[in-house]
């Protein structure tokens, strides 16, 4: 009997909750990092199976996305063949057509899931009553702590390298996020402006200079990431300093 009890005692250990080493030369969340929530991006497995049809509808659902996005990745938009998002997602091919139209769908269907609500935080951030460097600084975080280094940026290089190859998806990336993103950045630097918070009005005029580092650092990551790793974090401060001006040591 004390045999069996303890084999008990065995299968109704609790699992051990996975921890990620921070990257060399990260820091502890700051201000700006504090204020953008942290979550999960990267494929989890969940502590039971799922036990309701819609749960399993969900579950399913997402193991195809997360297939999708990985032979995207792998295979280019063009050659990947839903045969083989299939294969990844462990799913009939038939299964995908009762979530997805086709895979142009599949795609818009990514850059909702993922991308979509970074950028309503980025929006709600432009439009809030707060000085421009404190919501640049926050932008900075939130790139370097959900995006850089994560299936997130395996989707943006995707736009990257297949947009000009595919209109549709471009135009479909540009309507559902750059057309967000920038009339809110633009309308927090004319502010920053009229406050006297910059010294001229070239971020108001061309808000898209915020960002370019962060654009350079998925195309640099991809091409020579292996060679020389950039520190993200550090390169985005220095962007900053450049653009505010260095802070004081007070």
């Amino acid at each position: 009997m004390s045999e069996t009890v303890a084999k008990r005692a065995v299968r109704t250990k609790p699992a051990s909750r996975k921890v990620t080493a921070r990257k060399p030369g990260s820091r502890e969340a700051s201000a700006p990092e504090a204020l953008a929530p942290k979550k999960a991006l990267e494929r989890t497995s969940p502590s039971s199976p799922p036990t309701s049809l819609a749960e399993r509808q969900a579950e399913k659902r997402d193991a195809i996305l997360n297939a999708a996005l990985d032979e995207f990745s792998a295979s280019g938009f063009a050659s990947a063949r839903l045969d083989d998002v299939a294969r990844r997602a462990g799913v009939a091919k038939g299964t995908i057509y009762l979530y997805f139209r086709d895979k142009e769908s599949l795609f818009q269907e990514l850059v909702r899931s993922m991308v979509s609500p970074i950028v309503g935080r980025i929006e709600a951030a432009g439009a809030a009553d707060l000085p421009a460097r404190f919501v640049a600084e926050t932008i900075a975080a939130l790139f370097a702590n959900e995006i850089f280094g994560t299936r997130r940026e395996a989707l943006l290089r995707l736009i990257i390298t297949e947009g000009p190859r595919f209109p549709r998806i471009a135009e479909f990336y540009f309507h559902e996020v750059i057309e967000r993103v920038v009339p809110a950045m633009r309308g927090l630097m004319s502010r920053a402006v009229a406050r006297g918070e910059l010294k001229h009005d070239a971020l108001a005029r061309f808000p898209q200079l915020l960002v370019a580092p962060a654009l350079m650092a998925v195309v640099w990551s991809g091409l020579f990431g292996r060679f020389a790793p950039l520190d993200i974090r550090e390169l985005l401060r220095a962007h900053i300093d450049l653009l505010f001006g260095e802070r004081s040591a007070t």
